[in-house]
């Protein structure tokens, strides 16, 4: 089976794009994404995005298998790249603005031209059944409590776009162990569906440095939805303003989370890096 495919990137976070829109359901298994995003035996990516056709009033729908083969309900820097590969199927006419069905339900990407993709992400969800975890009861929200992980307590907040997030605020993003410590965050019983985990350094209200482990993936240089999480958690605690630059490996976000509709907007850069075929799944 030959599979023409693109890859792009979105500060870094890499992705696999197949059009997809002939089927609604992926082309290929979980097994075979899991070749595909191999760095050594296969194209490499954190994950391969699919184009299927649009459900539930959305122009397209999105679906996601990470490097590790599980399927996220979203991803924020992966639907800026899905929006720009969208664009760039449907080509000189392309539509400014899409509906895209996901896991994690209907999110909007604007293409804002310069490369740029302005994302509405929706409402986060703060109460910790909708996370989920069990760091606060059901309908209390989870904000800078105590978690135990590496024989150290850390204070966390807890947010889901669409996907679950654990905050933590650090004095210095460089002196996080990120590969011992990731996946403890991300395996904690505290967290029954597993977790993306950020670590936040404050430079100023309206500026953090983040790095990140995220779930399924592990390092990689930029998490969409993670930097959206940590301005929520940043207001949340009185760190951050409501809108903020996050700076991460691989460039810088900009967040708002908008006080008038309480909706979290994210813009950043979305980018082609080349096509190819594969033949051998």
């Amino acid at each position: 089976m030959e599979i023409e495919f693109t890859k792009y990137h979105g500060l870094g976070n890499d992705f696999i794009l197949i059009d997809n829109r002939a089927d609604t359901q992926p082309i290929i298994t979980s097994e075979q994404a899991v070749q595909l995003c191999d760095r050594h035996f296969g194209i490499g990516a954190d994950g391969v995005i699919f184009a299927l056709p649009g459900e539930e009033a959305g122009d397209y729908t999105m679906r996601i298998f990470n490097s590790d083969g599980s399927e996220p309900e979203m991803c924020g820097n992966g639907i800026r790249c899905f929006a720009q590969f969208i664009a760039d199927l449907e080509g000189a006419d392309a539509k400014s603005e899409y509906r895209i069905h996901t896991l994690a339900g209907v999110i909007i990407p604007k293409i804002e031209g310069e490369g740029k993709v302005k994302v509405d992400m929706g409402m986060p969800q703060l109460l910790a059944a909708q996370i989920p975890t069990t760091l606060a009861d059901a309908e209390q929200k989870a904000i800078a409590v105590p978690l135990q992980v590496a024989g150290q307590s850390w204070e966390v907040t807890c947010v889901s776009m669409g996907n679950p997030h654990c905050i933590t605020f650090v004095e210095d993003v460089a002196a996080i162990p990120l590969e011992a410590i990731g996946p403890q965050f991300e395996h904690h019983p505290a967290f029954p569906q597993r977790t993306n985990t950020e670590f936040i350094q404050v430079v100023r209200p309206d500026y953090l440095k983040m790095r990140v482990w995220e779930r399924g993936a592990g390092v990689t240089l930029a998490c969409g939805t993670g930097a959206c999480a940590a301005v929520v958690a940043g207001v949340l605690t009185g760190k951050s303003d409501r809108k903020a630059t996050v700076e991460l490996p691989g460039g810088c976000l900009e967040i708002e989370w908008a006080q008038q509709d309480q909706r979290v907007y994210m813009t950043g850069p979305a980018e082609r890096v080349f096509r190819g075929k594969v033949s051998q799944l």
